[in-house]
């Protein structure tokens, strides 16, 4: 497995984990958008850039989603 491979397992993992606890607080939620993040770091970094920047939405719709829920 190269270092690539290792950094988009954690990725994809730390996704599927975060979302899968986002009901719990909303720091999962912003969780999610760091691993989505990252994620679309991997896509861009493997070459798969359509998947770079489908990544980069999810991130961006996740940080709107924590900002309504982490509000007072």
């Amino acid at each position: 497995m190269t270092i690539l491979s290792a950094f988009g397992l954690f990725a994809v993992t730390s996704m599927l984990v975060t979302y899968a606890f986002e009901k719990r607080s909303p720091w999962f939620v912003l969780g999610f958008v760091a691993a989505c993040a990252l994620g679309s770091i991997y896509g861009f970094l493997q070459g798969a850039w359509p998947f770079g920047i489908v990544e980069a939405v999810w991130s961006f719709v996740a940080l709107q989603r924590w900002r309504r829920a982490h509000r007072p």
